[in-house]
């Protein structure tokens, strides 16, 4: 477990940074949880951006200066919807409510994560979800866990006794990404048990990573939505790649995380 140098002179630990990392997430977490409990509804989808935003300024109120604090010389990234390579060193890649709209519609799958990259690999990642007080969390070869709970993908060998999930990125998507979305699910409701499509990534990808379900996959996607669960899959034993079965890059155009015995057969069906 590699060691690294605070500008005070204090070597801290990715594994201290990772429990440091937790309490950050669940006290803004704890207020978002304020914030729940009533449907909003909006005439616009101008009001509708206000009270996304007044979600996240409120847990990077709490997040921003905690993380910074923990990481001074560390990039920061809040922008759900960025994707792509980052510049090397140290970057904080945060979603300050993954699944936010669900929040707004009183729904109860959103989180709050928070995901500290080194050259462009995730080395610790925290997904708290408030309603259940569950938090996720994961340490490059050091294992996921729940609740300090090691956790394990599923050992099934059978798409077609798979539960498998998908997502959609963001709204107004590209229509060939629709169609391309479009046609997967329907490859999938032919070859897997049962199909799941919800919002947010970051809850299928912990249910991969913790053996609920089989496999997640989906096109397009950015950092912040990806990152936090391809670590966690990685640790728990899963296997990630784009969807048809190559390495997979916050560049690529898809992504697909899957228990090893199902990988092989799941990427086929993508590629149809």
């Amino acid at each position: 477990m590699s060691a690294t140098l605070q500008p005070t002179g204090i070597t801290t630990t990715d594994a201290e940074l990772l429990d440091h990392t937790v309490l950050a997430v669940r006290t803004a977490g704890s207020a978002l949880r304020e914030r729940f409990g009533e449907v909003i509804r909006h005439e616009t989808r101008e009001e509708l951006m206000n009270a996304l935003a007044a979600n996240d300024d409120t847990a990077l109120a709490i997040l921003r200066p905690r993380l910074t604090q923990l990481r001074p010389d560390a990039g920061w990234v809040e922008d759900e919807l960025d994707g792509g390579a980052l510049p090397a060193g140290e970057w904080w890649v945060v979603d300050p409510a993954e699944g936010n709209v669900n929040h707004l519609h009183a729904l109860p799958e959103w989180a709050v994560t928070a995901t500290l990259v080194r050259d462009n690999q995730p080395v610790l990642t925290v997904v708290h979800v408030p309603l259940t007080g569950e938090t996720y969390t994961a340490l490059a070869g050091a294992g996921a866990h729940l609740d300090g709970r090691p956790l394990h993908v599923s050992d099934t060998a059978n798409l077609d006794l798979s539960i498998v999930a998908t997502s959609q990125a963001r709204p107004d998507e590209d229509e060939e990404v629709v169609r391309r979305v479009g046609r997967s699910i329907t490859a999938m409701l032919f070859d897997a048990l049962v199909v799941r499509t919800s919002v947010p990534a970051t809850l299928h990808l912990v249910n991969v990573a913790a053996g609920r379900t089989d496999a997640f996959w989906q096109f397009a996607g950015a950092r912040a939505d990806l990152l936090p669960g391809a670590l966690l899959v990685r640790e728990a034993g899963g296997q990630i790649s784009d969807a048809e079965g190559r390495p997979w890059t916050p560049q690529s155009d898809s992504f697909l995380a899957a228990a090893p015995g199902i990988h092989a057969e799941a990427a086929a069906t993508l590629s149809r």
